[in-house]
């Protein structure tokens, strides 16, 4: 079940977050990941990874293993390419949502190499997603993946729901998760639109792109994020055209 929690605003600003920078790479960590490790910041609600990454072209994550864990990946500009060892291969962009479901154990790549795959000329341009990584309900599930266009009308002046689990979404999700305590949503707002953070006891506000006014928050930009506990129902407004992201959550792990 759900646990109940003291209601709470936690405010993370971009240039406060764990930063790995390598060549190829400029990626900026919401949660604990990889040599950054900070007990007191592991997770929020499922929520256990939210990276916001920059993969310079030709350029990517070689093969790796994952297991036991709903990875959601989301592109903003550019495109990246997907390759996993249980045959499944494409090219993600803006607007297309991908599920990975890793499992009892997958491998797979992740590169910005898409004219190496037939998919147009080479460029010398970045590509820039977030990827989210979520508990599944359970350990030791099969292996899957999804991915779904969503029609850009769909996330235009209003969240659209992106990924989930839950069970009153499954008719208006575009790629579900194997956690049915938790939702992705996504609207990309122009200057004056808003939205309105669902009622959940565990949220994630994830601003990618834009500036925006959120209540109890202030004014927020590219990078920044509010965690929310027992805080549901918040508006948030944009103040120039801006992506928003929010994660929710009805479950914390130990309740998953």
């Amino acid at each position: 079940m759900p646990a109940n929690s003291t209601p709470l605003v936690d405010v993370r600003r971009a240039n406060d977050r764990p930063l790995t920078r390598i060549g190829w790479l400029d990626s900026r960590h919401s949660f604990s990941f990889s040599n950054h490790w900070d007990p007191d910041n592991t997770h929020h609600g499922v929520l256990l990874v939210n990276n916001d990454d920059t993969v310079a072209p030709g350029a990517g994550f070689d093969t790796h293993p994952h297991r036991d864990m709903e990875i959601v990946t989301w592109v903003l500009d550019g495109s990246l390419v997907h390759q996993d060892s249980i045959g499944n291969s494409g090219v993600i962009y803006p607007g297309l949502a991908q599920r990975m479901s890793a499992g009892t154990g997958i491998l797979h790549s992740e590169k910005n190499d898409a004219w190496r795959h037939g998919v147009g000329e080479r460029h010398e341009s970045p590509v820039h997603f977030v990827q989210m990584w979520v508990v599944p309900d359970e350990s030791g599930i099969d292996p899957g993946y999804e991915q779904v266009e969503l029609d850009s009308s769909h996330l235009s002046g209003r969240l659209a729901v992106v990924a989930s689990g839950m069970e009153q979404h499954r008719d208006r999700t575009a790629i579900r998760i194997r956690n049915r305590f938790a939702a992705l949503h996504v609207a990309r707002l122009s200057p004056g639109e808003s939205v309105v953070v669902p009622d959940a006891p565990f949220s994630h506000v994830f601003i990618p792109r834009g500036e925006v006014d959120m209540e109890v928050a202030g004014s927020l930009t590219a990078g920044d994020a509010v965690r929310l506990t027992g805080e549901g129902g918040h508006r948030i407004t944009a103040l120039s055209s801006s992506e928003i992201m929010i994660w929710e959550m009805h479950a914390a792990i130990q309740d998953a």
